[in-house]
């Protein structure tokens, strides 16, 4: 389904590709496409494709990029991910290293999973970067309250897993994208 879904979705939106590719490069310059290392299945480190968000030189988020970032379409380059099999449509989003790589006991079964495109995580805290920017502390915040949070809820969705959770996961995301 991954592979069969993502393929029909990038030829669908092939037109949209093109016009983010030429608005990101006007926008925040060359190269267009973000790479950076996340945490896979099995702990397995792999790249990730996002479109840049920002400026190369000033190292500030673009005001396009804002947008782009709230409609998450960043990243809809991920979509390859899921052609290349690093990634599912509906799993546990990919961590930087430093957080999923690091899990102990029970909650190592997370790596067990292809991190997604979407998740009931992801959904929830869709608008992560606002809620850490409202912290007297970001990163202790994540620490101890979204990270475990969300690996709370990826350790429910290993133990749901089935396809009709997955189209559960689509539908909700596509209603909340609206």
């Amino acid at each position: 389904m991954d592979y069969g879904l993502s393929f029909v979705a990038i030829l669908l939106l092939l037109p949209v590709f093109l016009v983010l590719l030429v608005l990101v490069s006007f926008d925040t310059g060359f190269s267009v496409v973000f790479k950076q290392k996340r945490v896979g299945r099995f702990g397995k480190i792999f790249m990730i494709y996002k479109f840049r968000t920002y400026h190369i030189k000033t190292h500030t988020k673009s005001t396009f990029g804002k947008w782009m970032r709230k409609t998450k379409l960043d990243e809809l380059p991920q979509l390859f991910n899921i052609l290349k099999g690093e990634m599912s449509l509906v799993g546990p989003r990919p961590d930087i290293p430093g957080y999923y790589d690091k899990l102990e006991n029970e909650d190592q079964l997370i790596l067990n999973l292809k991190p997604g495109l979407t998740s009931e995580a992801g959904i929830k805290f869709r608008n992560e970067e606002e809620i850490l920017n409202q912290q007297k502390d970001p990163l202790k915040y994540n620490d101890e309250v979204l990270f475990p949070e969300k690996v709370k809820m990826n350790l429910e969705y290993y133990y749901r897993l089935s396809f009709k959770n997955d189209m559960y996961i689509l539908l909700k995301t596509f209603s909340v994208l609206r």
